[in-house]
């Protein structure tokens, strides 16, 4: 496998929690606890591999559309995560950031989540980032909304906008836009994730659903990665 060097940030869509229940004839709810446990394995897997940047897509704002039941599997499953693993993950050196529209979330699990990302705000190992109740074009109608509030007060002017002001308004603005993202379950599309920061990431979709994703999963990701060429709108070379 070539440098991983330029591999900066790796974000996941984490799918097929519910398909690995009802192929044992389980709850959805264990699925969902079953990918938890991937989660560890991910976490574990980029620190092996030096990734400096990790982006989880746990929560999509298209989630709150399942059954109740399973929102609350859900959304207590997140709670119980957070809650049980922050000091490990805070020992390891993990800077945990949230992305999304927690406001949601009842505030119970909202304190939770700032107090994790507050804990941790100093530690430099990974940056571990939560996508919570998070959607591509949602940010991006947010983004539009709240520089429209600014031209109005007279702050900016319509002529300011560029791409570096729009990332300005982004969840992510802080963050570089991920090199590689990844799908698991064979599924080939985005499902409203990172819209906007995606525009030259790598793609890999895997055959494997979520529970079962580990350290092997995640280096077949990498290698397919380090087979790429990434041109980022550029012509290949013409060698003579």
């Amino acid at each position: 496998m070539k440098d991983l060097g330029e591999l900066q940030h790796m974000a996941i869509i984490m799918d097929g929690n519910g398909r690995w229940a009802t192929l044992r004839n389980l709850p959805r709810a264990l699925g969902h606890r079953a990918g938890a446990e991937a989660v560890r394995r991910c976490i574990k897997a980029a620190f092996h591999h030096g990734i400096p940047w990790l982006t989880l897509y746990a929560f999509s704002s298209e989630n709150w559309k399942r059954s109740e039941e399973e929102v609350i599997a859900l959304t207590g499953l997140l709670q119980y995560y957070v809650r049980h693993e922050l000091a490990n993950l805070h020992k390891e050196g993990v800077k945990i950031h949230i992305i999304g529209d927690i406001s949601r979330f009842g505030v119970s699990l909202q304190h939770e989540l700032l107090t994790a990302q507050k804990l941790t705000q100093h530690n430099q190992n990974l940056n571990l980032v939560l996508a919570l109740s998070y959607g591509g074009r949602d940010e991006l109608v947010q983004a539009t909304r709240n520089i429209g509030k600014e031209i109005e007060a007279g702050l900016i002017k319509s002529e300011d906008i560029s791409e570096s002001l729009f990332r300005r308004y982004l969840f992510t603005a802080s963050m570089p836009d991920p090199d590689l993202i990844v799908r698991t379950s064979g599924e080939c599309r985005l499902s409203n994730f990172l819209l906007w920061q995606s525009a030259y990431a790598e793609f890999v979709f895997l055959d494997v659903l979520w529970p079962d994703f580990n350290e092997h999963n995640f280096e077949q990701a990498l290698k397919i990665f380090s087979r790429r060429e990434r041109r980022f709108g550029r012509r290949p070379e013409v060698r003579a």
